[in-house]
């Protein structure tokens, strides 16, 4: 056989196709989709990218997989160990070694099965820590640091959701004589969760509850709420939200129309709380 010499220009045109084809084989992946994925999966940088391009490559070797992430070579074999017992790729038997990715289905259904394990653990440890000398010596610790302050003059700042919520369930299930809480039909909708399994012990304690809600509630809301919480829920005029504790605390949100996230005051103060459901009555009237 004749031996064909090619050009440099030839050449150099052959070396531009075989570029082209691969940067077509190439997934385009944005910053904005990498980080996002990178969030809701709890992955690095270098396990995001390696993920994303065996979802679009379907299966592939470590050559592949370091040409179609960017991620360098060296790199691809710890992030790749990674991923397989974290259960995103499985590993093909064979030579050259290949990887496939796991559904995304799959995935989020077993990283859910794990968050739910682990949060039943870490529950469980922290329910056990009550029975500690540790958590004793806590107690000792918050007794002794507190005994020098006066409690009436604590005012304490709080913020998001969960924290102010934490902090309302806790001044519910506290209460002896009264319980006042000021809020709108959103936000007590919110709430129900977290208020409704305590109202019945506080009835059955002989403890008032009395709830409003602000921001034009009609009818239905009203009577449906009502029916949720076993508890009248009254309409007010009152732009605000609150809530008022045996005239002893009050939680006040400083944000009530929820711009941004939940802010929050906590103030044990008997003028205060017995002029703010003077008000709260006032208003009712």
């Amino acid at each position: 056989m004749r031996n064909v010499k090619l050009s440099n220009m030839e050449i150099k045109k052959t070396k531009n196709i075989k570029t082209k084809n691969l940067d077509k084989e190439k997934p385009d992946f944005n910053q904005s989709l990498v980080n996002n994925i990178r969030t809701y999966f709890g992955l690095n940088i270098y396990e995001t990218k390696v993920w994303l391009a065996l979802l679009s490559k379907g299966l592939a070797t470590i050559g592949e997989m370091h040409d179609l992430s960017n991620v360098p070579r060296s790199r691809i074999y710890d992030v790749l160990e990674s991923l397989e017992k974290e259960g995103f790729v499985v590993s093909k038997l064979g030579k050259p070694m290949k990887y496939m990715a796991v559904k995304p289905e799959r995935v989020i259904e077993r990283l859910k099965v794990k968050a739910k394990r682990e949060a039943d653990e870490k529950s469980q440890i922290l329910s056990r820590v009550k029975d500690t000398q540790e958590y004793k010596q806590l107690l000792l610790l918050h007794k002794h640091g507190i005994q020098p302050i006066q409690v009436e003059n604590i005012a304490t700042s709080m913020t998001g959701r969960p924290n102010i919520y934490s902090q309302l369930r806790e001044m519910f299930s506290q209460a002896q004589k009264e319980v006042v809480l000021v809020t709108n039909v959103n936000a007590l909708r919110k709430k129900i969760r977290y208020i409704k399994p305590i109202i019945p012990k506080l009835k059955k304690q002989g403890v008032k509850v009395l709830i409003a809600a602000n921001g034009e509630p009609n009818k239905a809301d009203s009577v449906k709420l009502s029916e949720l919480l076993n508890v009248k829920v009254r309409k007010i005029d009152l732009d605000a939200r609150f809530c008022i504790v045996d005239n002893k605390e009050v939680l006040l949100i400083t944000n009530p129309h929820g711009e941004g996230e939940d802010k929050a005051i906590h103030l044990k103060s008997d003028f205060f709380a017995t002029a703010m459901n003077g008000l709260f009555k006032n208003s009712l009237k």
